[in-house]
């Protein structure tokens, strides 16, 4: 057998490549993948639908999105948070009625104590003459003694058929795990009423989205021909055809997209809009976000990893 063969074994070293495969095989482990460029969203492309956007936005932090598909998700999270915050203030109506039982419960409770207390208390002095007549009295009453105490097992009996009967009513279904009586209630927690943006995490509101204006490599074609081209916008100063690979800007005035490059050797040094006009500040340069490409040049993490169970020793 030869040194490099394809399933070789004789080696008396556990080489890289078949930990790698065997680790991928076992089902343990992290496993970590380099990204290609078939995996990588264009620069052009919303963050949402992963497909070129017709009326492109973009928030304050670079990331794009189809005009459509951001304010879809915008209702959605506020429907949802108007939701939560239902069932969050009915849980808290019902603590409040909960607690408010108890308190009158443990009100009972100590009444009932004091009761039994003050009646255990004898105000009057015991007369002598008159222990045997109630001796006597209390004879007459424990000769029908067993008849009462059985009616009152009786009704003892009944009483707690009636309550085992409640107790088992009140459980609908034994198998929910939410309905066993080992089941605790889910404590909900007050939820943020603020959107997040899905790609940052940081709150987005739909005033703050800045209308993006790509300028075509070609005024002439359409946008169904447009997207068959690999190379479809270019900088609205230079020229320059955009990409992954070249780090672009969007102004805020214009909403045009423009390469950094330009941003640093011309727009720069004045701070003005070159389509506008307008002055800007630091705050209207907003730094397109891009997936880079399949190159470690790029500068973009392109590493994915998928956390699997470890073995342990």
């Amino acid at each position: 057998m030869t040194r490099h063969g394809k399933n070789c074994t004789a080696g008396a070293v556990y080489t890289y490549h078949e930990k790698k495969k065997d680790t991928a095989a076992s089902g343990y482990g992290t496993q970590s993948v380099r990204l290609g460029k078939d995996a990588i969203k264009d620069f052009d492309c919303c963050c949402l639908s992963l497909q070129p956007c017709r009326d492109p936005v973009v928030t304050a932090d670079g990331y794009l999105y189809e005009k459509e598909a951001i304010l879809e998700y915008i209702l959605h999270q506020k429907v949802e948070i108007a939701r939560k915050m239902k069932a969050y203030e009915k849980q808290k109506r019902a603590q409040k009625s909960d607690s408010q039982l108890e308190s009158t419960s443990g009100e009972r409770e100590r009444v009932e104590k004091f009761k039994k207390r003050e009646n255990s208390i004898v105000s009057k002095p015991i007369n002598p003459f008159t222990a045997a007549t109630s001796r006597d009295s209390e004879g007459k009453s424990g000769s029908v003694g067993p008849a009462a105490g059985s009616s009152a097992a009786s009704s003892s009996a009944g009483s707690s058929s009636g309550s085992s009967s409640s107790s088992t009513s009140a459980l609908p279904s034994f198998w929910i795990p939410s309905l066993t009586p080992e089941a605790k209630p889910t404590i909900l927690k007050k939820p943020v009423k603020t959107v997040l943006c899905p790609m940052s995490g940081r709150p987005l509101k739909m005033n703050e989205l800045i209308s993006v204006r790509f300028t075509p490599l070609d005024p002439s074609l359409d946008r169904v021909a447009l997207l068959t081209r690999q190379d479809r916008y270019v900088c609205a100063v230079t020229k320059d055809t955009l990409g992954n690979s070249l780090p672009c800007a969007v102004l805020r005035p214009s909403g045009v997209v423009v390469t950094m490059e330009c941003v640093e050797r011309l727009i720069r040094k004045d701070m003005t809009d070159p389509v506008t006009g307008d002055k800007l500040t630091e705050r209207d340069i907003v730094p397109l976000q891009r997936g880079g490409t399949g190159f470690s040049g790029s500068g973009v993490d392109l590493r994915a990893k998928e956390a699997r169970p470890v073995m342990q020793v």
